[in-house]
């Protein structure tokens, strides 16, 4: 029987940025398959690029050499900083997402609206809400739309306990039929989302089948490596 295609190829991808005048890479050289139907946990210490990564991959960024190949649709980054316009309420902009990718914007709102438990704010303008009320949006919005691949940022810490639960169990429900990669800085989190993990170290993706096994490797290279910018 033949090996599944990668949801995620990497093919020599380079990316860094200008900064006080010297140019810092920091993704460099990555050579990469990533299996498909895995969630894995994106792990590194702060600056490594995590961030940059997500936005390569959702094609935000363009690498400045080398090649991304993607198994299927991804998804936005969701976060705290979801690209949403300000100015129209959370059903508004949930409107314009559901035509930009061509799914039934009724179903969409409403799917959202029950899911963010934002009540009336949900017609409020954007600038009004709380940074935990974009975030509930934000995730909302990605669950409700089918992706083969969903790119997830920290999105799933916000709310109550009971919140943190229903979205775990919506994402779960999603990985069934899909992958995922999820950066959070709270092991805890990652264990209960995640099966398998990635790490970026100094530019590069170590992968593991176990996230366990990534956090552990993740735990040691801060012990073992000075803190700083990475690159």
């Amino acid at each position: 029987m033949p090996a599944p295609m990668p949801i995620l190829e990497f093919d020599d991808v380079t990316k860094g940025f200008w900064l006080h005048g010297a140019w810092r890479a920091v993704i460099r050289g990555l050579t990469l398959s990533l299996p498909p139907g895995r969630a894995l946990g994106l792990l590194g210490r702060n600056g490594a690029g995590k961030t940059t990564l997500l936005d390569l991959v959702a094609g935000r960024l363009r690498p400045d050499s080398g090649r991304i190949w993607r198994g299927g649709s991804v998804s936005f980054p969701v976060g705290f900083a979801a690209g949403f316009h300000r100015d129209l309420s959370g059903a508004q902009n949930i409107r314009f997402l559901a035509r930009v990718y061509g799914v039934d914007s009724d179903a969409l709102v409403a799917f959202v609206e029950d899911f963010t438990e934002l009540g009336a704010q949900f017609h409020a303008p954007l600038r009004s809400y709380s940074t935990g009320m974009r975030a509930r949006l934000g995730f909302g919005a990605s669950m409700g739309l089918p992706f083969d691949l969903y790119l997830i940022d920290e999105a799933t810490a916000v709310g109550d306990v009971q919140f943190r639960h229903k979205s775990r169990a919506l994402f779960r429900a999603r990985m069934r039929a899909a992958s995922g990669i999820m950066v959070s800085h709270n092991p805890n989190d990652l264990r209960k989302f995640c099966d398998g993990g990635i790490v970026l170290h100094q530019g590069r993706l170590l992968y593991f089948d176990q996230i366990d096994e990534a956090i552990r490797t993740h735990e040691d290279l801060l012990r073992r490596t000075p803190a700083g910018p990475e690159g």
